[in-house]
Formats: C-alpha cells, sequence, structure tokens
C-alpha cells in the first residue's frame, strides 16, 4: 500500500511548521509508523550532510532523526541558500547547480517539480506517512504560478493540507481565514483543517475563536498548540533563533561570535549554548567584540569574501587581532577558519565576483576556491587532547600553507589525514569540521573548566524530541490527523 502524506503549511514564516513536523515525526514513529519528513523546496544556510552524499535543510534534518531514520537527499530536493541579498546558491538532490538571481531562479523553478515528485516518491516506497512541511506562507499568491513549494506541489501530489497559524503574532483568526479568500479555490479545497499554535493562557478562551474559525473555513481547527518550552533545545533552521536571548547561556566562560550576514551553519553553536557555564554572546553589527571575551568563534559564511569585508567594515578585524595578541583563543570554522589566513582565492567567481582578498592573517595558510563542493561524514580526533570529533565536512576551497602541519584534528584516528590548522602558540585553530561541539568529551576538553562534566547534548536533543511528541500527542486528537492523510 502506497504511503499516506500530509503536508503542513502556514500562514506565514515562522509558525512553527518545522517544529510540529518534527514533533509528529517523532509521535507518529513512537506508535510504529515509518515515517519519512519532506520539504519540497527550503531556503537556508543552515545544511546538514545526508548518508548518501548531499546536503538538505538542518530542519529536515532533525526531522528525519526524530523520524529514527537517516537523513538522505530525497527529503529536501531542493535547497536555496542565500549568497547575497538576490541570489542564492541552487541544491538539488544534495548537490550545487549553481547560483541565480532571485528573479532568474523563479522563473526556472517550475522545472524542477518532476525532481521533487521523484523524490517525494522515493521517500514514499519505504514509508507509511509522508510528513510535509510548506515554506513561508500559504497565500503568497504573486509566487503561485510556478511554486513548487506549497500549493503547486500540493496539487500536483495530491496532498492534503494543514494549515498553522501562529497565535504569538497576533490576528491568527484573520489570518487563517483570510488566507482561504486569497488563494485559489481549487487550492483552498486542499486544506482538510487549521491549527492554532504557539498557545499560552487558558485555551478555553479561544474556544469561541476555534469554533468562528470551523465556522467561517469549514474544516476543523485543530489545538490549540501551546508553546513548547523546550523547543529552545532543538537546533535551529533560521539564523533568526540567533537572536533568542534564552538561547544566550549565563555562565562566567564568554563566547563571543560576530554576526556575520551570510553567517552558516550557525547550529554549530547549540551545543556551547547549552552549556551552563557558557555564555555565548552574538556580536551585532555596530557592537565592538568585547575584550572580555574567553574565545572568539568566527562562523561559517556562505559567502566568506563577502563576509569578511563585512567583518572589516565593523572594526572587527582590529578587536580580534588586539584579541589574539593578548593570548586569547581564536577558533575559525569553515568560512572562517579561511578568513584567519593570509589570502581566499576565487577564480572562478564561485561565492561572487573572481578576485583575490587578504585574510586577518593569524594563520600561515592560502585558501583557494574550488567548484568541487566536499560534502562528507566525519569521524576525527583533537590533535590536542586526542578526544573523538564527530562532524561533517561542506565546504568549497583547498586551504595549505606551513600551520597546516600543525593540525586542528586527525582524520579516522590514524594520524595520516591532517585536518585544519594551528598557530605556533596553538591559540588561533581553524577547522573545516562542522558539528564539533555536539561531541561531549571533545567539547568538556576544549572548554576546561567551563564546560559541566554533566552536559550531554544529543541526549538533550533525543530528550526534546521525545517532549516535543508527548507535548503534541496531549494537545492534539493524532488519530484524528493522521485521518486527514491520504
Amino acid at each position: 500500500m502506497p504511503a499516506k502524506s500530509l503536508m503542513f503549511m502556514g500562514t506565514g514564516s515562522d509558525v512553527g511548521k518545522s517544529v510540529i513536523v518534527a514533533g509528529l515525526c517523532r509521535a507518529f514513529a513512537r506508535r510504529g509508523l515509518r515515517v519519512a519528513p519532506f520539504k519540497p523546496q527550503n531556503m537556508s544556510n543552515n545544511a546538514a550532510v545526508t548518508v548518501d552524499g548531499g546536503e538538505i535543510g538542518r530542519a529536515q534534518a532533525l526531522q528525519a532523526r526524530a523520524a529514527r531514520r537517516q537523513p538522505v537527499t530525497a527529503m529536501n530536493p531542493v535547497l536555496l541558500k542565500p549568497e547575497h541579498e538576490s541570489g542564492a546558491q541552487l541544491i538539488v538532490r544534495g548537490r550545487r547547480v549553481g547560483s541565480y538571481p532571485a528573479r532568474e531562479y523563479w522563473k526556472k523553478r517550475g522545472e524542477l517539480l518532476p525532481e521533487v515528485l521523484a523524490a517525494v516518491g522515493e521517500l514514499a516506497a519505504d514509508a507509511d506517512l509522508v510528513l510535509v512541511e510548506g515554506a513561508g506562507s500559504a497565500s503568497e499568491v504573486n509566487l503561485r504560478v510556478g511554486d513548487i513549494a506549497n500549493f503547486g506541489f500540493a496539487r500536483a501530489a495530491e496532498v492534503p493540507v494543514a494549515l498553522i497559524g501562529d497565535i504569538q503574532r497576533g490576528g491568527v483568526i484573520a489570518s487563517l481565514v483570510g488566507t482561504f479568500a486569497v488563494i485559489d479555490p481549487d487550492d483552498a479545497a486542499l486544506i482538510a483543517a487549521t491549527l492554532v499554535n504557539k498557545f499560552q493562557g487558558d485555551p478555553t478562551l479561544f474556544e469561541d475563536g476555534r469554533r468562528f474559525i470551523a465556522d467561517r473555513t469549514r474544516v476543523p481547527c485543530l489545538g490549540p498548540v501551546p508553546m513548547f518550552a523546550d523547543a529552545r533545545k532543538l537546533p535551529d533552521e533560521d539564523s533568526l533563533g540567533l537572536e533568542v536571548p534564552s538561547r544566550a547561556g549565563t555562565g562566567n566562560y564568554l563566547v563571543a561570535v560576530p554576526r556575520l550576514p551570510r553567517i552558516a551553519n550557525f547550529d554549530d553553536l547549540d551545543p556551547l549554548r547549552a552549556e551552563p557555564g557558557v555564555t555565548v554572546s552574538i556580536i551585532e553589527p555596530g557592537a565592538p567584540i568585547p575584550a572580555a571575551a574567553d574565545l572568539i568563534i568566527l562562523p561559517g559564511s556562505k559567502a566568506t569574501r563577502a563576509d569578511l569585508a563585512a567583518l572589516r567594515a565593523e572594526g572587527w578585524d582590529i578587536d580580534i587581532k588586539a584579541h589574539a595578541r593578548a593570548g586569547g583563543k581564536v577558533l575559525g570554522i569553515c568560512g572562517g577558519y579561511q578568513m584567519l589566513g593570509r589570502t581566499i582565492a576565487d577564480p572562478l567567481g564561485l561565492e561572487g565576483a573572481p578576485g583575490v582578498s587578504e585574510g586577518l592573517g593569524l594563520l600561515d595558510v592560502h585558501t583557494v576556491l574550488e567548484p568541487e563542493k566536499l560534502l562528507r561524514l566525519e569521524q576525527a580526533e583533537d590533535a590536542a587532547t586526542f578526544a573523538p570529533i564527530s562532524g561533517y565536512h561542506m565546504h568549497l576551497g583547498v586551504t595549505e600553507g606551513p600551520d597546516r602541519r600543525k593540525p586542528f584534528a586527525w582524520l579516522a584516528g590514524d594520524h595520516t589525514q591532517a585536518e585544519g590548522a594551528r598557530s605556533p602558540d596553538f591559540r588561533v585553530m581553524g577547522t573545516y569540521l562542522h558539528g564539533l561541539f555536539a561531541s561531549d568529551e571533545f567539547r568538556r576538553r576544549f572548554l576546561g573548566s567551563a564546560a559541566d562534566a554533566a552536559t550531554r547534548y544529543e541526549a538533550g536533543v533525543e530528550a526534546a524530541l521525545d517532549g516535543l511528541a508527548a507535548h503534541l500527542e496531549r494537545h492534539l486528537d493524532l488519530d484524528a490527523l493522521l485521518a486527514l492523510a491520504r
């Protein structure tokens, strides 16, 4: 029997679609169903490497984990990674196709629909239930022609839709009812239910509102689903999560992270934020990097040379060099590693105009960007503490130079494949390994006395997913929701 499917769209961005789908993946998996998450098109610079050697949005990797499955490229066949205000890198089935201005991509996206339908078909062949996540707002009628992310996909795949509204934003009744008013009637006919999310307070006070929504839309209104506090323990898909103060921590060990315009794979910071003894401070444009910082992390970037120029425009290069001269620790991850070197060359214009940028010169290495992107899950050993590291590579470019003789880590633990680099005094470090701080023993040794030996990051994520599933079980009729799928 083919898998049943149900799609979750939102009245806007950040209404909780990703979290709802992740929770339902775990809830239905706990019932013994084979569940697969799917998002036709995603836009995010937070990505994950899959077991089949590609990359997908981080949210879909988390949903796969919730479903107790390995992430594969079919779960997010089209991924857009913004490189500047009006253009993005296009990833299809896990592989880079090229970079496109927004207008050019919107003209051609309809051509990707067969690829999207083939991907969901692959998942359906090995699942009982496919839970589909839409993108942005379901009511963007100006973008409806050629759409593959929302109703364009739902119509083509004949998948019923649950429409989610966020009550925290205000106007949830108008946003849910209004969506039916503005979209095509044939699209509206696919909506099988609405769902009110992020509720706070006494749910009985919303009963009249729930009935009103159901009467006006003529479909059931589910929920309301209260706020789930432990959602903060799950990796963020969007960089808006960097702005949540509760994620910063209150410890005495200060980690300063410059907020780069095209910051990427910022979930590298999540395990540090979970450490009670650590405060992760995201330094916004216009603010200096605190002199009291114990560690500066230069994070990943989707446009390394452009972000390096932005870093210099803020004067952060001066702060970083002063910190290093004073004996402070600096760690560059991926694009941040490239920035710490002497030069970054992009002869083919892979991330912007061709050219060479002078780096910060804190590591004696040079980087050349090359077309082939390295996408690989890795097991490594920290060269300084010998702690094991589980992570992944996701980068363009080859970095070489004298400081590579003092590697950050050894791949595969055989001390023959050097990874990353360290300065002669070992205070400045660079690595291409993403996800490194999720390895508890490495994180503890790297942070020293600032780390809590009782903190188990991955176990905390698992507990949060189980808690989210139980939360949805309490506040939603999952049998009724499953009955909507077809």
